[in-house]
């Protein structure tokens, strides 16, 4: 079996509020919405936010992130500082600039509103192999 994503799924508090986010911050386009859901089309693949079952949400505090073990990966076609402080000046919460050893990748992870873990990543060129720091 070959196999390629069609979606990744994120079960949220807020479907509205994370739709926006990604909608303003990466520009995807919504495809399909309604109250409990939206599919958002990220290039070769989609992003839906589904809204958590009602048990759920009365379990989950929506002031304190929570560990999860999903980080969507975002591959860029710009500088990776420019884009880090450009997420920064949003209020966005970001770490640092790291890579690997013999990796083509600058990375740089952060968080959307509920604390869900995303990455972007950026091409190394001849001319920006070192630190991007």
């Amino acid at each position: 079996m070959k196999a390629k994503l069609s979606d990744v799924i994120l079960y949220v508090r807020d479907v509205d509020n994370l739709k926006k986010f990604y909608a303003n911050h990466f520009g995807f386009q919504v495809i399909e919405e309604d109250s409990v859901w939206a599919l958002l089309d990220a290039g070769n693949s989609s992003i839906g936010l589904h809204r958590m079952g009602d048990q759920y949400l009365q379990q989950s505090d929506s002031d304190h992130p929570s560990d999860n073990n999903t980080k969507i990966v975002f591959e860029i076609d710009q500088d990776i500082r420019t884009a880090r402080a450009e997420m920064i000046s949003r209020g966005i919460k970001m770490k640092e600039i790291k890579t690997f050893e013999s990796y083509d990748f600058w990375l740089c992870d952060g968080r959307d509103p509920e604390g869900n873990v995303f990455q972007l990543k950026s091409r190394k060129t001849n001319s920006s192999d070192d630190a991007p720091y």
